[in-house]
């Protein structure tokens, strides 16, 4: 038994002298905003060789219609909706289906090691998790290919690699957080002549069980920050997939759980809780008391629900915006156009950062309006291009968005369609669900109600306004209808000067005049801030140390020095 003990002990020094290095370079990522990451974010085989790929094939291939078994506990049955939007066919995997209490239960009975154990240590297993998903990537691919529509590369690199990325930097937020509390202090102080010494000891005392509610259409990128968060402030973390997409986070956990149980600790400080569509479980385990933590991404309709319920508890989220582009003026009006069309064709504007409201000046609406189409139809032209920028529609939802957005304008005085919605042919899945954007021109005021909502689909709206005033709407529509990226592109740094302000007064993260090789709605992970907390979008930032800070709390101790 010592010599068992003594392996133990061993592993877990192991595991953290494996990490120390790259926690050290994140936290001096976030402390310099530099460009920074431990993966590579690219499927080139001159990289990863020519076998990865093939196993991560493979190993997806073998998921198919079978049943993923994680050993949880109350499994009361099974569940599986997955349908690809590339085949259009059922995934047929089918995942255990868990009693909430039962899961909240055994996270309890699981936490009494995690929360005991060193900071440091919680954080190197953290790192061990996500070198571990890193290292099956290639698998992670393909599960969120079909179940959420993005590409290839995309899947490969957003939500792989640039995932991670977000989960190491709150990491390095939490290791910041832990490492600036003390553990240990002397205290003296002369009262009325009596000399009073003191020793203190301050404990991290974690919040509670984590839930962790994902998206459909980029499960992992808001949940690897979430679940890293809470781990390693010393959390058990129960994780809540969506029906349709499912199959991301089973790998997540499955893995998680792997790492646990190899240095020691019960894998039960990380579950799923699987629900379908007909009956879900979200709201039980919100509900539930001994849930202190709920980090939440997806609609606007339930994630306001929460913001206006949940009291006496922890509360993250990332709903969703109208995120806006202004343009006063452009020194090159093709470079401008490229770089709208191709951020409104990625993932087919399935994506929260994704332009919605182009507002162009009168002078420039034109040349402007007939650029973008023209750029969007030449990716749309080539089915190669369209299928590694565009990808598949995930769901009839954002089909039915399409449809009604072009029947509201139908009869409009000052609206017109400029480019019509259709699928284009993939290459390589000919029943793919795919639509190219649907562009319309609103050029005469009072039409706002036509895009003051997101449209959570390929649907951009050109509308003709001086520039001034379309400061004052994008803004005024960030701070009512919330934003999580918003643009401005002005040869003019005078108005640049005077709109910036109102950006910030708005709470809306602001790119001015990109244009290039990066997407303009790329989040580069230790450099730029994901959403403000400032308007509707989330109450919530990917990631900083109010992310993290507040999963844990100090309680302390005094006596006398003895």
């Amino acid at each position: 038994m010592d010599g068992f003990v003594a392996a133990f002990d061993q592993s877990r020094l192991d595991v953290v002298a494996r990490h120390a290095a790259t926690l050290d370079a994140a936290i001096e990522a976030v402390q310099t905003r530099k460009s920074w990451s431990p993966y590579r974010d690219s499927p080139s085989t001159k990289i990863h060789g020519a076998e990865k790929p093939v196993q991560g094939r493979a190993a997806f291939d073998a998921r198919l219609n079978t049943l993923f078994d994680l050993g949880q506990p109350g499994v009361v049955g099974e569940a599986g909706e997955e349908v690809s939007p590339f085949t259009g066919r059922p995934l047929g995997v089918r995942y255990p289906v868990s009693d909430p209490n039962v899961l909240v239960d055994a996270a309890l009975a699981a936490w009494g090691d995690w929360r005991a154990a060193d900071p440091e240590l919680r954080l190197a297993l953290c790192l061990e998790m996500s070198q571990r998903l890193y290292d099956r990537n290639f698998e992670m691919v393909h599960a969120v290919m079909h179940v959420a529509g993005q590409s290839y590369t995309q899947a490969f690199s957003g939500s792989g690699p640039n995932a991670l990325d977000r989960g190491v930097e709150a990491l390095a937020y939490a290791a910041k957080a832990m490492r600036d509390v003390v553990p240990t202090a002397q205290y003296h102080r002369d009262f009325g002549g009596e000399a009073v010494a003191l020793e203190k000891t301050y404990t991290l005392v974690p919040r509670g069980v984590g839930l962790v509610i994902c998206c459909a259409s980029f499960p992992t990128w808001n949940a690897y920050p979430a679940i890293f968060a809470s781990l390693a402030t010393g959390n058990p973390v129960i994780v809540k997939p969506h029906p349709i997409a499912v199959l991301p986070m089973a790998i997540v956990v499955e893995t998680c759980r792997a790492v646990l149980s190899d240095h020691g600790f019960d894998p039960n400080l990380v579950t799923l809780a699987v629900d379908t569509l007909a009956e879900p479980v979200a709201q039980k385990l919100v509900d539930h008391p001994d849930v202190q933590i709920i980090d939440f991404t997806g609609s606007p309709r339930y994630g306001g629900h929460l913001e206006r319920t949940v009291t006496g508890k922890l509360l993250f989220t990332e709903t969703a915006g109208v995120n806006t582009v202004v343009m006063d003026s452009v020194a090159d009006l093709d470079a401008v156009a490229r770089a709208v069309a191709r951020s409104s064709s990625l993932f087919s504007a399935q994506m929260c950062t994704s332009p919605q409201v182009i507002y162009i000046a009168p002078d420039l609406f034109e040349p402007m309006s007939a650029a973008i189409v023209e750029q969007i139809d030449a990716i749309a032209a080539d089915p190669a291009q369209a299928a590694g920028i565009m990808g598949a529609i995930q769901g009839e939802v954002s089909l039915k968005v399409v449809r009604d957005a072009r029947a509201e304008v139908e009869d409009k005085s000052g609206v017109r369609v400029l480019r019509e919605a259709a699928p284009y042919a993939h290459p390589q899945f000919p029943d793919a669900r795919t639509l190219t954007p649907l562009v319309i021109a609103v050029e005469a005021d009072g039409h706002h109600e036509l895009y003051a909502e997101e449209r959570f689909g390929p649907v951009l709206y050109l509308v003709r306004k001086a520039s001034d005033e379309a400061v004052t709407e994008a803004t005024w529509l960030a701070k009512t209808r919330g934003s999580i990226s918003s643009y401005l592109y002005s040869t003019d740094e005078e108005f640049i000067d005077r709109a910036v302000p109102a950006y910030e007064a708005a709470g809306a993260n602001l790119s001015i005049n990109l244009t290039g090789a990066m997407w303009i709605n790329f989040a580069a992970a230790y450099s730029d801030y994901h959403v403000t907390g400032l308007n509707p979008a989330g109450n919530a930032c990917l990631a900083d140390l109010a992310f993290v800070a507040s999963r844990f709390r100090i309680v302390q101790r005094r006596r006398p020095v003895r």
